[in-house]
Protein backbone atom coordinates (compact mmCIF):
# COMPACT_ATOMS: atom_id res chain seq x y z
CA UNK A 1 0.00 0.00 0.00
CA UNK A 2 1.19 3.82 -0.87
CA UNK A 3 2.18 5.71 1.79
CA UNK A 4 0.48 9.12 1.50
CA UNK A 5 3.60 11.02 0.78
CA UNK A 6 4.18 8.62 -2.16
CA UNK A 7 0.13 9.23 -3.38
CA UNK A 8 1.40 13.21 -3.14
CA UNK A 9 4.49 12.30 -4.92
CA UNK A 10 2.46 10.48 -7.46
CA UNK A 11 -0.04 13.20 -8.38
CA UNK A 12 2.25 15.91 -8.60
CA UNK A 13 3.66 14.42 -11.19
CA UNK A 14 0.10 13.28 -12.75
CA UNK A 15 -0.87 16.56 -12.03
CA UNK A 16 2.00 18.55 -14.28
CA UNK A 17 1.65 16.22 -17.15
CA UNK A 18 -2.21 16.82 -17.27
CA UNK A 19 -1.29 20.53 -17.02
CA UNK A 20 0.93 20.23 -19.75
CA UNK A 21 -1.03 18.49 -22.00
CA UNK A 22 -3.92 20.90 -21.23
CA UNK A 23 -1.89 23.74 -22.05
CA UNK A 24 -0.64 22.05 -25.57
CA UNK A 25 -4.29 21.33 -26.14
CA UNK A 26 -5.44 24.84 -25.19
CA UNK A 27 -2.98 26.36 -27.65
CA UNK A 28 -4.75 24.72 -30.71
CA UNK A 29 -7.88 27.03 -29.78
CA UNK A 30 -7.80 30.46 -31.34
CA UNK A 31 -6.93 33.06 -28.63
CA UNK A 32 -10.73 34.59 -29.09
CA UNK A 33 -12.24 31.61 -28.41
CA UNK A 34 -9.94 30.94 -25.37
CA UNK A 35 -10.70 34.35 -23.83
CA UNK A 36 -15.33 33.81 -24.52
CA UNK A 37 -16.97 33.33 -21.84
CA UNK A 38 -18.53 30.16 -22.19
CA UNK A 39 -20.73 29.27 -19.49
CA UNK A 40 -18.11 27.51 -17.19
CA UNK A 41 -17.41 28.82 -13.18
CA UNK A 42 -14.80 30.86 -14.47
CA UNK A 43 -16.28 31.94 -17.89
CA UNK A 44 -13.79 31.41 -20.27
CA UNK A 45 -10.50 28.95 -20.51
CA UNK A 46 -8.52 31.61 -20.04
CA UNK A 47 -10.55 32.27 -16.89
CA UNK A 48 -10.53 29.02 -15.63
CA UNK A 49 -6.62 28.73 -16.21
CA UNK A 50 -6.35 31.47 -13.74
CA UNK A 51 -8.44 30.53 -11.49
CA UNK A 52 -6.70 26.92 -11.26
CA UNK A 53 -3.41 29.30 -10.73
CA UNK A 54 -5.15 31.58 -8.10
CA UNK A 55 -6.30 28.72 -5.78
CA UNK A 56 -2.57 27.06 -6.02
CA UNK A 57 -1.11 30.11 -4.76
CA UNK A 58 -3.54 30.73 -1.53
CA UNK A 59 -2.90 27.07 -0.87
CA UNK A 60 0.68 26.86 -1.43
CA UNK A 61 0.59 30.14 0.52
CA UNK A 62 -1.01 28.29 3.47
CA UNK A 63 1.28 25.38 3.58
CA UNK A 64 4.23 27.41 3.23
CA UNK A 65 3.54 28.73 7.04
CA UNK A 66 2.55 25.42 8.40
CA UNK A 67 4.73 25.03 11.24
CA UNK A 68 7.18 22.08 9.28
CA UNK A 69 8.46 25.21 7.34
CA UNK A 70 9.01 24.12 3.54
CA UNK A 71 11.99 25.84 1.95
CA UNK A 72 10.40 24.64 -1.79
CA UNK A 73 7.47 27.24 -1.20
CA UNK A 74 9.55 30.00 -0.21
CA UNK A 75 9.21 31.90 -3.51
CA UNK A 76 5.20 31.78 -3.26
CA UNK A 77 5.50 33.84 -0.40
CA UNK A 78 7.12 36.77 -2.51
CA UNK A 79 3.64 35.93 -5.05
CA UNK A 80 1.37 38.99 -4.74
CA UNK A 81 -1.80 37.86 -2.81
CA UNK A 82 -4.58 36.87 -5.14
CA UNK A 83 -7.33 39.89 -4.88
CA UNK A 84 -10.06 37.46 -6.07
CA UNK A 85 -11.13 34.20 -6.94
CA UNK A 86 -11.61 35.36 -10.04
CA UNK A 87 -8.64 37.23 -10.84
CA UNK A 88 -7.05 37.29 -14.06
CA UNK A 89 -3.52 37.32 -13.21
CA UNK A 90 -2.10 36.84 -16.90
CA UNK A 91 -3.81 37.66 -19.75
CA UNK A 92 -1.22 37.38 -22.08
CA UNK A 93 -0.79 32.89 -23.12
CA UNK A 94 3.06 32.62 -22.66
CA UNK A 95 3.40 34.49 -19.00
CA UNK A 96 0.24 32.74 -17.99
CA UNK A 97 1.89 29.10 -19.32
CA UNK A 98 5.27 30.08 -17.80
CA UNK A 99 3.72 30.93 -14.61
CA UNK A 100 1.69 27.32 -14.32
CA UNK A 101 5.49 25.57 -15.28
CA UNK A 102 7.00 27.17 -12.14
CA UNK A 103 3.89 26.42 -10.12
CA UNK A 104 3.73 22.44 -11.12
CA UNK A 105 7.65 22.46 -10.46
CA UNK A 106 6.96 24.11 -7.27
CA UNK A 107 4.63 21.49 -6.36
CA UNK A 108 6.59 18.69 -7.17
CA UNK A 109 9.34 19.97 -5.08
CA UNK A 110 7.40 20.54 -2.32
CA UNK A 111 5.78 17.16 -2.32
CA UNK A 112 9.04 15.56 -2.89
CA UNK A 113 10.36 17.44 0.46
CA UNK A 114 7.11 17.48 2.79
CA UNK A 115 7.82 14.09 5.38
CA UNK A 116 4.72 11.56 6.19
CA UNK A 117 4.28 12.65 9.49
CA UNK A 118 3.85 16.42 8.61
CA UNK A 119 0.74 15.07 6.43
CA UNK A 120 -1.01 14.31 9.67
CA UNK A 121 -0.23 17.61 11.59
CA UNK A 122 -2.85 20.18 11.17
CA UNK A 123 -2.48 23.49 9.55
CA UNK A 124 -3.94 26.86 10.72
CA UNK A 125 -5.32 28.99 7.95
CA UNK A 126 -7.81 31.39 7.13
CA UNK A 127 -10.15 31.23 4.15
CA UNK A 128 -10.42 33.57 1.67
CA UNK A 129 -13.49 34.99 3.49
CA UNK A 130 -11.35 35.48 6.50
CA UNK A 131 -12.79 32.46 8.29
CA UNK A 132 -10.13 31.00 10.71
CA UNK A 133 -9.67 26.32 9.91
CA UNK A 134 -7.33 23.97 10.94
CA UNK A 135 -7.15 21.38 9.17
CA UNK A 136 -5.26 18.20 8.74
CA UNK A 137 -2.31 19.37 6.66
CA UNK A 138 -2.63 16.01 4.39
CA UNK A 139 -5.99 16.21 3.65
CA UNK A 140 -5.66 20.11 2.42
CA UNK A 141 -2.80 18.87 0.23
CA UNK A 142 -5.25 16.47 -1.50
CA UNK A 143 -7.78 19.61 -2.01
CA UNK A 144 -5.11 20.90 -4.00
CA UNK A 145 -4.94 17.87 -6.41
CA UNK A 146 -8.94 17.71 -6.93
CA UNK A 147 -9.70 20.96 -6.92
CA UNK A 148 -7.34 21.63 -10.13
CA UNK A 149 -8.66 17.87 -11.51
CA UNK A 150 -12.42 20.05 -10.91
CA UNK A 151 -11.71 22.68 -13.20
CA UNK A 152 -9.63 21.07 -15.74
CA UNK A 153 -12.44 18.87 -16.47
CA UNK A 154 -14.27 22.17 -17.06
CA UNK A 155 -11.78 23.20 -19.60
CA UNK A 156 -11.43 19.82 -21.17
CA UNK A 157 -15.57 20.13 -21.66
CA UNK A 158 -14.63 23.53 -23.22
CA UNK A 159 -12.15 22.33 -25.31
CA UNK A 160 -13.98 19.26 -26.88
CA UNK A 161 -17.32 21.98 -27.85
CA UNK A 162 -14.49 23.42 -29.71
CA UNK A 163 -13.55 20.17 -31.42
CA UNK A 164 -10.36 20.14 -29.61
CA UNK A 165 -9.34 16.71 -28.40
CA UNK A 166 -7.77 16.38 -24.95
CA UNK A 167 -6.94 12.55 -24.79
CA UNK A 168 -6.32 10.08 -22.12
CA UNK A 169 -6.50 11.51 -18.26
CA UNK A 170 -5.80 8.10 -16.65
CA UNK A 171 -3.53 7.86 -13.76
CA UNK A 172 -2.69 4.07 -14.41
CA UNK A 173 0.01 5.52 -17.20
CA UNK A 174 2.77 6.76 -14.39
CA UNK A 175 2.01 3.47 -11.92
CA UNK A 176 4.81 1.28 -12.93
CA UNK A 177 4.08 -2.35 -13.03
CA UNK A 178 4.63 -4.26 -10.31
CA UNK A 179 4.65 -7.63 -12.13
CA UNK A 180 3.97 -9.76 -14.57
CA UNK A 181 1.57 -8.51 -17.35
CA UNK A 182 -0.93 -10.92 -18.39
CA UNK A 183 -0.38 -12.93 -21.50
CA UNK A 184 -2.10 -13.61 -24.60
CA UNK A 185 -5.34 -14.79 -24.15
CA UNK A 186 -5.46 -15.00 -20.15
CA UNK A 187 -8.37 -13.94 -17.80
CA UNK A 188 -8.56 -10.05 -17.65
CA UNK A 189 -10.41 -7.76 -15.31
CA UNK A 190 -14.04 -7.61 -16.89
CA UNK A 191 -14.19 -4.88 -19.32
CA UNK A 192 -10.23 -4.13 -18.66
CA UNK A 193 -9.46 -1.98 -21.59
CA UNK A 194 -6.01 -1.08 -20.35
CA UNK A 195 -7.35 2.46 -19.80
CA UNK A 196 -10.14 3.43 -17.17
Amino acid sequence: MMSEKTQLVLLSHYNRLMNERLYAATAKMPEALQRENRGAFFGSVIGTLNHILIGDILWLKRFARHPSGYRTLEPVLAMGDPTSLREIRFVDWAELQAARDRMDQMIVDWCAEVREEDLARPLAYRDFAGRPHCKNLGGLALHLFLHQIHHRGQVTTLLSQAGIDFGDTDLPELLPEEGPALGRGAATAEGDSGLA
